[in-house]
């Protein structure tokens, strides 16, 4: 894994450690490739440092932390104390350290390597800095925080000193964490800048082994503090039965085995994600967090992507997202957040920033696709569980009928559908960009690199609100006994349709646009998102196989997927996430928009691709990869900045596998 952290997630919580298992709380920002260090819950660093050290000195990584198998199992490593070839290591350490909710734990074993006593001086030296994670970005930003004030204490015990607790409070906010240790520390010391030791004297016989188990609890602000694992084993128990729960009576295909372990290994991965959420009558849902670890909270597009791609194996990540989403959709006006009546969020943030106005996601609806996507998703699984004989996608479909015509509201009057023709998004000042998938600065372009100006409509984003429009007419016709508003539905896509192809597409290079910038002009660049327009069957047949045919062409064809910009434009970088590189949950839709069109050989090569790079990664896809040739690079090269876990990816094999059935 190079310089980059191992990580270990459950849930809201996840652990970066170094290969030696320590956390350095150092750098840490996104430009530096591999994230943040530490233990963070709810957006908030709860460990800042884990650091061990025998003898005084910092041991030697005989065996280091690698990502686990399997995103269940605990992180292992083995340490030595530093010394030469003529004198073998006294002792041997062997860490195992494993996550649970708010938890982070911990046995540390030391073995004596010789015949006669031996006496070790261990240390760990800890430290909270309940650092937001907006903090920690490379984004040249600074936030004051007034007032804010640390603390630490020890925690006594029954024979002497058991830990030390590390708070933090800032007007109302408070949170803590909580370091403990069994058997308990023979002192814990003062090291400057606020860090605390804990110290151990260990009398070793000859060969004997001894452990010592360390737990780590956080309480964000709100939440008392989270049930302590016994072990790393028992959190690693506690996790397999939740995971096995997950991915219990799913048929994974069988003739294709690199499919399939892909597609195991995505649920696994999936099984972790998930985040806690309440639905609109305070029930906990558990959707899918967006990606480790930056977003590992809901976001709207990602969670509602991710769960249209499982939805024939887990229907279930359906059928908690979309109440989730129902619960957190905008009800007025707000501007700072983006928020419009019947919009849904894109992202749902828990931290001190956000709890302060001084970020604006706490609650933000930047988003042009996640809205027409929550209406795709609520048409699809209803669908699938009336084709299963389910009668609970009727029944969700009518408890989320006043949610849907929110929806198709916000489309029709601020999404611009009726004003504009389109789905239009704006630059948000304080917020993103651009609010399609490609929302970084300067991805909505043209192919000679010119950003679009203006108001921009997304031609992704189109295809997504004429399928909204087909599904949600049907909803209206079949389960909620509106025909009237079923034909006003339903003609208003076949208007779509009609005016997409006249001012998207692009006669002489026999492709659509990327968009229509404010004045209505044509962006010209010739993009990945051409295929969405596939998988939400935007296109008239011929239109679509051309488009389809296109995408496989060497300049958009790397060998391991769909480039997000074709080559051989001034506009492409294979090192730029929106502008040239890979992405597999835009190949994903890629490869059922070509099924879809009847284009089955070019959905297999894609697939073919995208599970030859999982093989290279032992069967996980990233959330990107670098857009350079496979000719030229016979392994992928992975994006500076990419997720390490990222949801859409992990659900990215599902859906290749129904693109392609399983073959």
């Amino acid at each position: 894994m190079g310089d980059r952290h191992r990580l270990l997630v459950r849930g809201r919580t996840f652990v970066a450690v170094g290969a030696g298992g320590d956390i350095s709380g150092v750098g840490g920002a996104r430009g530096g490739g591999s994230g943040p260090d530490g233990l963070f819950v709810r957006d908030a660093r709860h460990l800042s440092r884990w650091q061990l050290t025998v003898d005084g000195a910092v041991p030697e990584v005989l065996a280091p932390v690698e990502m686990p198998a399997a995103a269940t199992d605990a992180a292992r490593c083995v340490l030595v104390p530093r010394g030469g070839r003529q004198e073998p290591p006294a002792y041997t350490l062997l860490r195992e350290q494993a996550v649970a909710d708010g938890a982070f734990v911990e046995s540390l074993r030391i073995v004596s390597n010789r015949p006669v006593a031996t006496r070790v001086r261990i240390a760990l030296t800890v430290d909270a800095d309940f650092t937001d994670q907006f903090e920690l970005r490379a984004d040249h930003r600074t936030y004051a925080k007034p007032g804010a004030v640390r603390t630490r204490r020890a925690l006594d015990g029954d024979d002497g000193v058991r830990g030390v607790e590390f708070g933090y409070r800032r007007g109302e906010w408070r949170s803590r964490t909580t370091v403990t240790a069994d058997p308990a520390p023979d002192a814990v010391e003062e090291t400057g800048g606020g860090a605390r030791r804990l110290v151990w004297t260990l009398e070793l016989d000859a060969h004997d082994t001894v452990e010592v188990a360390l737990r780590a609890a956080a309480c964000p602000h709100g939440e008392a503090e989270p049930r302590l694992p016994a072990s790393p084993a028992d959190a690693a128990r506690q996790l397999d039965a939740t995971c096995d729960d997950f991915t219990s009576g799913v048929t994974l295909p069988t003739r294709w085995p690199a499919l399939a372990d892909a597609c195991a290994r995505g649920l696994a991965d999936l099984a972790v994600l998930r985040v806690p959420v309440a639905g609109p009558d305070g029930e906990v849902l558990g959707v899918p967090g967006a990606g480790v670890p930056w977003f590992l909270t809901l976001l709207g597009r990602d969670a509602l992507l991710t769960s249209l791609f499982a939805l024939p194996y887990v229907p279930g990540l359906a059928a908690a997202t979309l109440p989730a989403l129902a619960a957190t959709q905008a009800a007025e006006t707000v501007r700072g957040a983006a928020a419009q009546p019947g919009k849904i969020v894109h992202e749902v943030r828990h931290g001190e920033l956000a709890h302060f106005g001084q970020v604006p996601f706490g609650r933000y609806y930047g988003s042009v696709d996640a809205t027409p996507l929550f209406l795709v998703l609520l048409g699809a699984y209803t669908e699938h569980a009336e084709q299963l004989g389910d009668p609970g996608g009727t029944a969700l479909a009518r408890r989320l009928e006043p949610a849907a015509r929110a929806a198709v509201g916000w489309m029709l009057d601020h999404g611009g559908l009726t004003t504009r023709g389109y789905l239009v998004h704006r630059a948000d000042p304080g917020g993103l960009a651009n609010q399609n998938w490609k929302d970084s600065p300067g991805a909505i372009c043209s192919a000679d690199g010119s950003a679009a100006s203006g108001p921009v409509m997304a031609a992704g984003a189109q295809g997504y609100a004429y399928d909204a429009l087909v599904r949600t007419a049907r909803l209206a016709r079949t389960v909620w006994g509106d025909p009237v508003y079923a034909d006003l539905l339903a003609q208003a896509a076949a208007d779509l349709r009609d005016r997409f192809q006249r001012d998207f597409w692009m006669p002489g290079r026999d492709f659509p646009a990327l968009a229509l910038d404010g004045e209505g002009h044509q962006v010209d660049a010739l993009a990945s998102d051409a295929g969405h327009l596939l998988w939400s069957g935007l296109l008239d047949k011929e239109y679509g196989e051309a488009v389809g045919r296109r995408l496989l062409e060497p300049d958009f064809f790397s060998g391991w997927g769909v480039r997000t910009l074709a080559a051989g434009q001034p506009a492409f970088h294979p090192l730029s996430c929106h502008r040239g590189a890979v992405w597999p949950h835009d190949n994903a839709l890629i490869a059922l928009g070509l099924a879809r069109y009847g284009l089955h050989d070019e959905a297999r090569t894609v697939a073919r691709a995208l599970i030859s790079a999982a093989t290279t990664a032992g069967g996980r896809l990233p959330e990107t990869l670098a857009g350079y040739d496979k000719a030229a690079y016979p392994v992928p090269v992975p994006y500076p900045h990419a997720c390490h876990l990222e949801s859409k990816s992990a659900a990215a094999p599902l859906a290749l596998a129904t693109a392609v059935g399983g073959a």
